[in-house]
């Protein structure tokens, strides 16, 4: 898959220790609008999915976290990829560690009907919501809108995303 950007904020040591966690996300297109999850709580978009668990392949995972985060049904056979981001940082949950996440992105399509929820802990108390909205106001509710210092690359990775999508035509 091809690499779209790479964000590297360089404040760790190199020595520190390295945690990987590669996740995957859906592009939900319908029509100039594109499925988010919207959190509530901290005022974000950002794409459905998740982290790969127990040496799950990316499609398994996407339609898991998608059905969970949604309550959409990806139709498997419609999913593309289409580019990559990794991220690395210093983790915001450990000391002496280097945070790194290649994010996979796969546009797919979904089932008609929307399922209930299931989400963890840390997404019901962010408030979880599907949404269809425009690129622009995705963008522009990421970059303007005070998130209460919540995690800033996430929230920065899912414009730059949308912005290639634009640019690619397909929002």
């Amino acid at each position: 898959m091809k690499r779209l950007f790479t964000m590297d904020l360089h404040d760790y040591d190199e020595k520190f220790s390295r945690f990987t966690r590669p996740s995957v996300r859906g592009i939900i297109l319908n029509g100039k609008k594109v499925a988010m999850v919207y959190s509530n709580k901290y005022d974000y978009y950002k794409f459905p999915g998740g982290g790969i668990e127990n040496n799950e392949d990316h499609i398994n995972t996407l339609v898991r976290e998608i059905s969970e985060e949604t309550g959409l049904k990806v139709i498997k056979n419609s999913l593309r990829e289409y580019g990559s981001v990794l991220r690395i940082q210093k983790s915001r949950f450990a000391e002496n560690v280097i945070f790194e996440q290649e994010n996979f992105y796969y546009l797919c399509n979904v089932e008609n009907s929307v399922n209930s929820q299931s989400l963890d802990d840390y997404e019901l108390d962010e408030g979880f919501e599907l949404r269809y909205v425009s690129a622009d106001e995705a963008i522009s509710v990421n970059r303007t809108h005070d998130h209460t210092d919540y995690d800033t690359m996430l929230i920065e990775r899912e414009a730059k995303v949308l912005e290639f999508l634009v640019k690619d035509g397909l929002l």
